[in-house]
């Protein structure tokens, strides 16, 4: 079987399609009270990782493998709580669901932001990669994300648009070049 790579669909890269009204306000309320519960969740599993990790530190001493495996199921477990909350909508999601207008500003205030960033001397480190994530570019997209960031001199990534849309900066030091071309539908 064929590995189909993201970046060559063409449906992905085009507007998600306008969700219900009643669909974006249930979604909201949902947050409104899962978010918070999600936000005590984090923070105690956290914790108790932490405390197992000293227990695992001292295995670790007489074992050499077993700290790795530790730390890949720390980064696992924390990782997927953290991705519960991929499904949060903010207040603006449902005010703004359809307004192409709306997501173009977003999507243009992302990318100055990143650029301003990336070309700043005196901001500390340049970044060398970014991503704007789909919750950015739901409305227009991400097509117009990487002609607005091509537009403004970053190069695009392989990605999988369905979660974000990954730039290059290419003047940043270790940014290799590549063909934007070769990326976009």
């Amino acid at each position: 079987m064929r590995a189909v790579r993201v970046h060559e669909e063409y449906e992905t890269w085009m507007p998600e399609p306008v969700r219900p009204r009643w669909q974006s306000a249930l979604r909201f309320a949902a947050t409104l009270v899962f978010f918070p519960l999600l936000c005590a969740v984090w923070p105690a599993v956290a914790a108790v990782l932490f405390v197992v990790g000293l227990f695992t530190d001292l295995i670790t001493a007489v074992g050499e493998g077993f700290g790795d495996g530790c730390m890949r199921f720390v980064d696992d477990t924390l990782g997927a709580i953290a991705r519960l909350g991929s499904w949060c909508v903010t207040w603006p999601e449902p005010r703004h669901e359809g307004d192409t207008e709306y997501y173009r500003a977003r999507v243009g205030r992302k990318v100055a932001h990143w650029t301003t960033r990336a070309t700043d001397p005196e901001g500390g480190t340049s970044p060398v990669e970014c991503g704007i994530p789909r919750r950015d570019h739901r409305g227009v997209g991400g097509r117009y994300v990487a002609e607005a960031a091509l537009a403004q001199g970053w190069e695009l990534r392989p990605t999988d648009v369905r979660r974000k849309v990954r730039l290059a900066w290419p003047a940043a030091p270790g940014a290799a070049g590549a063909d934007p071309a070769q990326y976009l539908p």
